[in-house]
């Protein structure tokens, strides 16, 4: 099993972190440290992106050398074998509730990018229609057309496309990927059930859909789930850029996997892109006054940043003239 606290959901926590929020208690801010070692995680330290740099003869990416991805799991044997000439695929997702990605969304995709153009790798890019469904109170319909809406900015992003494969679980899930599903699900016993609660931060009140989709989200990381891309290649190893809050969905991933016959997938990990208004948050597609989405105008991003940015000054010039600026946040801003 995967390291993971014991989690009480009635005991108080001073940060709570899972694929549907992110929060510090009394806004705080989210104490990373605390966060690996609540995970199990390991931290992505600066021998990793020298290795990174020596492998692919190319400069590691801008979000590896200032720590934006920080954290890891197992990356060491995915450069393992990729230096021993065997190839791996990337798998990473996006849960369509908005119209547009803003700018927290396109991180991780930024960043597959740059994997896949530096490894010269094959890329699976999961639409989780039927979780945002399930999660937002959507219509199917409306759930398809927002993942509609949401590939085509991911598409703008410029993926190989001889290499990347781009799906919605509406359309795709059946077949060889359902069969997948359905290994994971019996792997997931009742008496595991608080663990899934405690991990995923269910309650009583959330109805079965929820606890029957990690698995869904979990498949994608077995070259088995896709035929028509990786016929034959079932030892194939997969890494997942993302954000630290999904590590959740890949932890359960992980216990089962050699379970039923596949590598554990990899993981490398980002930190949240701060809402406008400051590091204490994540930006939301819940609040869109904490974003700035890729399809705002120049007008809308001047009005944000004028409105709701916190910058380092205080909430008054008659405060900020008595008291100055906040200089965490101005480092923060201009390391």
């Amino acid at each position: 099993m995967e390291k993971v606290e014991d989690q009480n959901p009635q005991q108080e926590e001073d940060q709570v972190v899972n694929p549907w929020e992110v929060s510090a208690k009394d806004g705080g801010k989210i104490d990373y440290d605390k966060l690996i070692d609540k995970f199990g995680c390991q931290r992505l330290d600066q021998s990793f992106v020298d290795r990174v740099q020596r492998l692919t003869s190319r400069p590691p990416h801008v979000f590896l050398r200032r720590g934006v991805f920080f954290a890891h799991r197992d990356f060491n044997d995915i450069l393992d074998a990729y230096e021993r000439g065997q190839k791996f695929y990337l798998y990473t997702g996006r849960g369509p509730s908005s119209e547009a990605l803003h700018l927290g969304h396109l991180i991780p995709f930024m960043f597959t990018k740059y994997l896949q153009d530096a490894f010269k790798v094959p890329l699976v890019i999961q639409l989780t229609d039927d979780e945002k469904c399930m999660w937002k109170n959507l219509s199917v319909e409306e759930s398809q057309r927002l993942a509609r809406e949401n590939a085509k900015d991911i598409i703008a992003c410029g993926f190989d496309i001889s290499k990347t494969f781009i799906f919605s679980d509406f359309d795709y899930v059946g077949g060889a990927f359902y069969k997948n599903m359905v290994k994971v699900a019996k792997c997931v016993t009742y008496n595991k059930v608080l663990f899934v609660v405690g991990i995923f931060g269910f309650t009583g009140e959330d109805h079965i859909g929820k606890v029957s989709f990690p698995p869904v989200q979990a498949v994608p990381s077995f070259p088995s789930s896709f035929p028509h891309l990786f016929s034959g290649k079932d030892d194939l190893r997969c890494l997942i850029p993302c954000a630290i809050d999904q590590d959740p969905y890949f932890r359960m991933t992980r216990d089962v996997a050699p379970r039923i016959g596949y590598h554990k997938p990899a993981l490398i990990e980002s930190l949240f892109f701060p809402a406008l208004q400051g590091e204490t948050g994540k930006m939301s597609a819940s609040d869109p006054n904490s974003a700035i989405y890729v399809t705002d105008s120049a007008k809308d991003i001047k009005y944000k940043v004028n409105k709701h940015a916190f910058t380092g000054g205080q909430e008054t010039i008659e405060k900020h003239r008595q008291y100055g600026a906040n200089l965490e946040v101005m480092d923060l801003l201009f390391p």
